[in-house]
């Protein structure tokens, strides 16, 4: 019997761990397995490990070894960064009411369901729009503004169309903003999906806190890190323990930190390599999706994306059936974050564009990874077309689009 071909285009979700990274790892799973904050040999030999990871991860995204706090992933460290900024600015002197907060439309969905938590306790929310293009416009956050205002967390780059963010931009608004004597106003970016994947660097950025995550660079899922800017005043969300300089107590995990560390370095030393192979194969599959596929929609700005990731709503059908016709095929890809699966609404990135529920419902997110191939790519181009035809023939939507394109008006 054949076995079923398996190809992986869901990296933006989860990627799968390095060999490398996982040899880096693993004494410390087995001889190596002291905790990190006990004095003997065994508790210094895992802080030495914790301090090496912390360094490469700090190299990654041009910060100082010490700006570098690890968490459980990125949505502890959206916590960390949003909640712990905002409740350490109630204790500011001058402050009327909680404060504002400025995001965008596009947010991941902790980052979202943060804001929404935080304006059920008092605090007032802007959500900028991103308009057709999928990115936010540095004027709006400018006008957005307000003597309250706290925090500005704005993505690098989006999870589901892989737009990227002027943040250069904002960090230079908020520059001038203190300039002025605004002191305690503070920008924010989640920069999980960016990191790795295109070059970063946190003071050309000017953000004061920044959240990463282990599990999109090739490193097993459960550690992520925050960048804190010195300076930058926070209130840890985990009491009971005096690890990561107070800001977020409990044991360090450090095999996981250890992959984290080894997996930013071969990011760092291979990421221009990576850029090129994973833009290659989106180019091909868009290319080829686009010749043999009618009545598509790509999402966000094509130019200022990501280089592995391609969103695309095919009309006429639900994306979650694509999904589960393409896994039966042995394909797997994404209708949108992986953190928001289950829910049976239309992708609010997708609706931020200002596509219908029809476009935001069939959308289907494809991420590349190093190890695709462009036999993956053919193999996907060869399924995808006659999956598409067959799910339009069986799908009411088509049925009715036909009925619409078919009637004359001026018959009714």
């Amino acid at each position: 019997m054949t076995k079923a071909r398996r190809v992986y285009l869901d990296h933006s979700a989860t990627t799968p761990a390095d060999r490398r990274v996982v040899e880096a790892m693993l004494p410390y799973l087995t001889e190596k397995f002291g905790n990190a904050s006990s004095v003997h040999f065994f508790g210094q030999e895992a802080r030495a490990a914790v301090d090496r990871a912390r360094r490469e991860i700090a190299a990654l995204i041009g910060a100082r070894a010490n700006e570098i706090v690890f968490v459980s992933g990125g949505t502890e460290a959206n916590n960390l960064a949003i909640r712990g900024v905002c409740e350490a600015a109630k204790g500011y002197p001058g402050k009327i009411s909680l404060g504002h907060v400025i995001t965008s439309a596009i947010e991941h969905s902790s980052v979202r369901g943060i804001c929404n938590a935080l304006q059920k306790n008092g605090w007032e929310v802007t959500r900028l729009p991103v308009y057709d293009e999928g990115i936010v416009r540095t004027e709006d956050v400018r006008v957005a503004l307000r003597p309250d205002t706290v925090l500005i967390s704005i993505m690098l780059a989006n999870n589901e169309i892989g737009t990227i963010q002027p943040l250069d931009e904002i960090g230079a608004l908020v520059r001038d903003e203190r300039a002025r004597g605004r002191r305690h106003l503070w920008l924010h970016t989640d920069a999980v999906q960016a990191a790795g994947r295109i070059p970063l660097n946190v003071d050309a950025l000017g953000c004061d806190l920044l959240s990463l995550s282990a599990h999109k660079l090739y490193a097993p899922k459960g550690t992520g890190a925050l960048f804190v800017r010195r300076g930058v005043r926070l209130i840890s969300q985990n009491v009971g323990g005096h690890q990561e300089r107070e800001k977020r107590a409990g044991t360090e995990g450090v095999p996981g930190i250890v992959a984290f560390g080894a997996a930013s370095k071969f990011a760092r030393e291979e990421m221009d390599e990576r850029s090129k192979h994973d833009r290659q194969l989106r180019d091909i599959f868009e290319a080829g999706v686009a010749e043999h596929v009618a009545d598509i929609v790509f999402n966000g700005n094509l130019a200022r994306r990501l280089p592995n990731l391609s969103n695309v709503s095919f009309r006429f059908i639900e994306g979650e059936g694509l999904l589960i016709s393409l896994d039966l095929q042995g394909i797997a890809v994404s209708t949108g974050s992986a953190c928001s699966s289950g829910t049976l609404e239309p992708s609010p990135v997708i609706r931020a564009l200002g596509r219908n529920d029809e476009l935001a419902r069939g959308a289907i997110r494809f991420s590349f990874g190093k190890d695709n191939t462009e036999e993956d790519v053919e193999y996907v181009l060869k399924v995808l077309p006659q999956l598409v035809e067959k799910l339009r023939a069986l799908s009411p939507l088509n049925k009715v689009s036909s009925f619409e394109f078919q009637v004359n008006p001026s018959e009714l």
